[in-house]
């Protein structure tokens, strides 16, 4: 299926725009990023809100990861989304929960998503999303092994709450999707008595795109891209490989750049359940710690498709 360039060229120059609105605004932000994920393509409803509702009916994901696995306070991360087309007047609605640990710290954002579709041809589907946080902070000072010690550290945060404001734009067909977001605009201060002691929440800028190519009756491929932008901070881009086969297994391989190799396996277990499981290898001087196993990820997604036979075969993304 050959994709429209005229709406390509239309989908582009409202990404540039946007993004070069959201990089105005970031100009003062300092680095801090979200939690990350090799299956993004599983789970593009956390870092995008456009993406809410677009596979058209209810459809819920979990998803755990557990990064460097051996290293003492390495990051884990799970979320779980559920999301849903609401009526017939292009409107989709969904909530998220995200929870991130990382030695002494645990951040969970509690996500609200709103979307609003617009169709821009017969086969493409523009989506213009919203998402309204709320955050909550707990610090663990206890557990730090302090040699000089400090007397701002001596409380825990606890619970410490925040709001936040998120906004994407995501364009589809069957095929092809492009999305451009920033999940959470609001620089917040979690506190600031001591320049130790200093968090804040930045802006993260995300780009996705993929393409889906029908090789054969029985092979499909889906080369991916995430690429990540936070001030202050290198580049991350994610480019990721899958192939699907008979519509029910699929082997995959990607590369985030200068950072790690994965391997990733799923299976279609029916028309409903996705099951997909990956695995990281830093590239870097961490990966050859002997305390370092790599990193592990697993997702389940479950769509509940009313009309049998809705789908001619399951959705890639």
């Amino acid at each position: 299926m050959a994709i429209n360039r005229k709406y390509i060229n239309f989908i582009g120059r409202i990404l540039s725009c946007i993004g070069m609105v959201i990089l105005f605004f970031s100009n003062h932000l300092n680095a801090q990023q979200d939690a990350q994920y090799t299956q993004y393509m599983y789970n593009t409803v956390s870092v995008n809100p456009g993406y809410t509702g677009s596979r058209g009916h209810l459809s819920i994901a979990a998803l755990h990861r557990s990064q460097w696995v051996g290293l003492d306070g390495a990051p884990k991360t799970q979320t779980l989304n559920v999301h849903s087309p609401v009526g017939y007047n292009g409107v989709g609605l969904g909530l998220s929960i995200v929870n991130d640990e990382i030695g002494p710290t645990s951040e969970t954002y509690f996500d609200i998503d709103f979307s609003y579709t617009i169709k821009t041809s017969d086969e493409g589907k523009l989506s213009f999303g919203l998402k309204a946080s709320a955050h909550l902070l707990d610090i663990r000072f206890s557990e730090l092994n302090q040699f000089a010690p400090d007397v701002t550290l001596e409380q825990d945060i606890d619970n410490k709450f925040s709001p936040n404001l998120g906004a994407g734009v995501y364009y589809h067909t069957d095929k092809f999707y492009a999305g451009l977001s920033v999940p959470r605009f609001l620089q917040t201060s979690h506190f600031d008595e001591s320049s130790l002691s200093t968090a804040r929440e930045q802006m993260n800028l995300y780009l996705i795109t993929g393409y889906v190519f029908d090789l054969n009756k029985n092979v499909k491929f889906k080369p991916t891209i995430l690429s990540k932008i936070v001030q202050g901070a290198p580049l991350q881009a994610d480019l990721s490989a899958n192939f699907m086969l008979n519509d029910k297994f699929i082997l995959g391989a990607a590369y985030r750049w200068d950072a790690a190799l994965s391997g990733m396996v799923g299976f279609q277990v029916n028309e409903s359940l996705l099951i997909g499981m990956a695995y990281d290898r830093e590239i870097t001087e961490l990966g050859n710690a002997a305390f370092n196993d790599g990193s592990f990820e697993i997702i389940f997604r479950y769509d509940f498709i009313k009309t049998k036979g809705y789908l001619k075969s399951p959705r890639f993304f």
